[in-house]
C-alpha cells in the first residue's frame, strides 16, 4: 500500500499539469504551424479556464522591438522611486538620433518633450530613437536586466548597449526572451503584478495604444481592449497580445526566428501565420462571435 500511495502522490501533479493543456486547441495549432519555414515558439493562456497551449515555449528567441516592454519596466521602476516624473520635460539632443524613420529623430537639437510622450513613441509607434534614449534614462541595459532578474525573469534580457551581453547580442539582437516568459510578463502586467498595481495599470494603458495593428490585432474586433507589442527584423517576426474579451480573455505569445521569408510585404510567411493564429484563437474562445476578420 505504501508504494501505491507514493506512486499516486507522484502521479497527481503530472495529471494536474496535463489537465492544464487544452489538447484540442494544441492539436489545431500544431497543425497550423506545421511546415513553417523557420523556428517557431508559441505560448497561449486561456485566462478563463486556466488552460494553455505550448510549442517550444522555453526556447530563447530574439525580441526585436518587444524588448521595449523591458525598457518600459526600467522607466517605471525609476518613476516609482521618484527619480523620474511622468510629465517631466526632457531635452532632445542630436546625438540621440538612431537613423531610420522615427518621429523623435526628426526633432531639432535642444527641443523639449515630455517623458510621457517619449514613452508613448517607444510603445505606440515603436520609435527606436525614443527607445534607446529611454534605455539610457532607465540606467542602461544592465540595470534593466537586474530588475528583470529581481522580478523572476531569467531568460528575458536586454543585450544591445549592455556590457557583457555582446555574445547574446550577436545571437539575438537587441533583446531576448522566451514565449512563456513574455506571456507571463504580459499576464502579470494585466493582473497588476509588475512592480506595483499602479505601475502595471499605467503599463497596460500604454500597451493598449498600438499603431502597428495589422497582424495579430487585426483579427480581433476593434471594440475589444487589447494590449500588444510586436517586433520585427529580417529573420524574426514576433508578437505578444492580451485580449480582454468578456467571453474568454486570453494571451498569445508567438515568436519566430531563422525565417526563410525575410520579405516586408503583408504576405510574409510569419505575418500570415500570425494572423491565422490570431483568427483561430478569437473564433475558438468566442464561438458565438459574429464578427468576421479581414482577409488574412
Amino acid at each position: 500500500m505504501g508504494k501505491k500511495l507514493l506512486f499516486l502522490c507522484l502521479l497527481i501533479p503530472v495529471i494536474a499539469m496535463a489537465q492544464k493543456t487544452d489538447k484540442k486547441l494544441q492539436q489545431q495549432i500544431e497543425h497550423l504551424v506545421k511546415g513553417f519555414n523557420g523556428d517557431i515558439g508559441i505560448y497561449i493562456h486561456d485566462l478563463k479556464h486556466n488552460k494553455i497551449v505550448s510549442i517550444n515555449a522555453d526556447t530563447i528567441f530574439p525580441t526585436a522591438s518587444i524588448v521595449k516592454i523591458s525598457i518600459l519596466t526600467g522607466i517605471m521602476d525609476k518613476m516609482e522611486k521618484g527619480a523620474l516624473q511622468y510629465h517631466q520635460q526632457l531635452i532632445y539632443k542630436d546625438s540621440l538620433l538612431y537613423e531610420g524613420e522615427d518621429i523623435l529623430g526628426s526633432f531639432k537639437d535642444s527641443e523639449k518633450i515630455e517623458l510621457s510622450k517619449v514613452m508613448m513613441l517607444m510603445l505606440t509607434t515603436s520609435d527606436n530613437t525614443a527607445s534607446l534614449w529611454l534605455q539610457s534614462i532607465a540606467g542602461g541595459g544592465s540595470r534593466i536586466n537586474e530588475i528583470l532578474d529581481s522580478i523572476g525573469f531569467k531568460a528575458t534580457r536586454v543585450n544591445s548597449r549592455t556590457p557583457g551581453r555582446e555574445v547574446n547580442r550577436t545571437m539575438y539582437g537587441w533583446g531576448q526572451t522566451t514565449p512563456r516568459e513574455m506571456e507571463s510578463f504580459m499576464e502579470r502586467i494585466a493582473n497588476g503584478n509588475i512592480l506595483s498595481k499602479a505601475s502595471s495599470e499605467k503599463m497596460l494603458r500604454l500597451l493598449g495604444r498600438q499603431y502597428w495593428d495589422e497582424e495579430a490585432m487585426s483579427q480581433v474586433p476593434p471594440g475589444i481592449f487589447i494590449a500588444d507589442k510586436n517586433g520585427a527584423v529580417d529573420e524574426s517576426r514576433s508578437e505578444v497580445m492580451y485580449v480582454n474579451s468578456k467571453t474568454n480573455p486570453y494571451i498569445v505569445s508567438i515568436f519566430t526566428k531563422n525565417n526563410k521569408d525575410q520579405s516586408w510585404e503583408t504576405s510574409n510567411e510569419a505575418w500570415v501565420l500570425t494572423r491565422k493564429l490570431s483568427a483561430l484563437l478569437w473564433q475558438y474562445f468566442n464561438k458565438d462571435s459574429k464578427w468576421i476578420a479581414p482577409v488574412q
